[in-house]
């Protein structure tokens, strides 16, 4: 069972972490290119359109069942230190840096008003695609953790 969980979880973690690479890496890149003008407004739809059960389950259902996953584990094996690692990592390198820090980020960029003298996406992007980094770094350490820890288990 806990195998399980964890190659559940490790799939979650794994695949957050694609949608993260993808945003770093092309998504705010054509973003940036399309100018401010045109980036704040699609950013606003995405920052609405995110907030939907596909990302929001895997975000946090990930958590849920990687902390599932450890828990069975001790209670079957004992505990395992790469799986309580990925926990962590993800627990705070993904979860607490959207909440505390792109969520913030959003919400600061929702109530821009186009016409606005202040260069909105300027202030924005580079913050944001940093954090969102560490994002995509957290979910793929947690999943090369968890790899570790169906190895070991």
């Amino acid at each position: 069972m806990s195998g399980t969980l964890m190659a559940a979880a490790l799939l979650g973690s794994a695949a957050a972490g694609g949608v993260f690479f993808a945003f770093s890496s092309f998504v705010m890149r054509g973003l940036t290119d399309a100018g401010s003008t045109n980036a704040v407004p699609a950013m606003q739809q995405i920052n609405v359109a995110a907030v939907r059960p596909p990302l929001m389950i895997l975000l946090f259902g990930t958590l849920v069942v990687m902390g599932a996953a450890v828990v069975v584990q001790s209670r079957d094996t004992g505990w395992s230190a790469p799986a309580v690692i990925a926990f962590g990592v993800y627990l705070v390198g993904v979860v607490g840096v959207t909440a505390f820090g792109n969520v913030p980020l959003n919400n600061e960029l929702a109530a821009f008003q186009a016409g606005s003298s202040v260069d909105a996406w300027a202030a924005y992007a580079p913050g944001w695609t940093w954090l969102n980094h560490a994002r995509t770094i957290a979910s793929l350490a947690s999943a090369g953790l968890l790899a570790a820890a169906l190895r070991v288990g």
